[in-house]
């Protein structure tokens, strides 16, 4: 079975599956069979009279992996809200049980696999008769995670406290990715120290507004994964 890599952020908007989709390709362009996977996407766009999930489009157009982007995310919703109020809207409520299988498919394929998250990870995923919170789809699949951010302003606050937060569900955290990046700001460099040092967590990479690589070497990247 494959191993996997959970991909939380944040907040909404940081810019997780821009980096997502260069994670994930920066892996295959260098000889690893890496594939990836949504449990549940919200915001979905209408083509053709059918439901395409914009993030996974992305993320596969950019890695280069060729499948229908319909056929790596669970839950596909039109609304551009929480997973849990689109599925209260819709219908078609999250079922943990389903996620696990469809991630054990991707396992099966491949040797690597990206699970990208909704929003930050205090996201809501089904608040009915079930309560299912992001961070319990992280346990249910045993994954480690690591952590988009944003590089600007305010980064300090969100992204302490989102490690926490993870640390606080006994969630391991194996690095932080600063999206949004610029070279020289020292703002931002001071940002990344402080978050360094309040947290013991490293910042592992640094993405610059427009970049189509992830400036990582590829053996440390796969070596994320668990």
């Amino acid at each position: 079975m494959g191993k996997g890599l959970f991909i939380t952020g944040t907040g909404t908007d940081v810019g997780k599956t821009y980096v997502t989709g260069l994670l994930v390709k920066k892996l295959r362009e260098n000889g690893y069979e890496c594939g990836y996977y949504k449990p549940a996407l919200s915001g979905a766009k209408v083509e053709h009279a059918q439901l395409v999930p914009g993030d996974a489009k992305h993320v596969l157009e950019t890695a280069g992996i060729h499948e229908k982007p319909e056929n790596t995310v669970s839950y596909i919703y039109k609304q551009a809200v929480s997973p849990h109020l689109a599925a209260n809207l819709e219908g078609n409520p999250v079922d943990i049980k389903v996620i696990k299988k469809d991630y054990q498919r991707a396992q099966a394929k491949y040797d690597y696999v990206a699970v990208e998250g909704s929003g930050g990870i205090l996201c809501p995923i089904r608040w009915d008769d079930q309560h299912i919170l992001l961070e319990d789809i992280v346990k249910e699949l045993d994954l480690s995670t690591i952590v988009i951010a944003d590089a600007g302003l305010g980064t300090i606050n969100a992204t302490v406290l989102t490690i926490e937060y993870l640390r606080a569900r006994d969630i391991e955290v194996k690095g932080i990715i600063f999206n949004r990046s610029h070279e020289g700001n020292i703002m931002e460099e001071d940002n990344q120290r402080m978050v360094e040092v309040l947290t013991g967590v490293s910042v592992i990479g640094l993405v610059k507004q427009n970049d189509t690589e992830l400036a990582m070497k590829a053996e440390k990247v796969a070596e994320l994964f668990a």
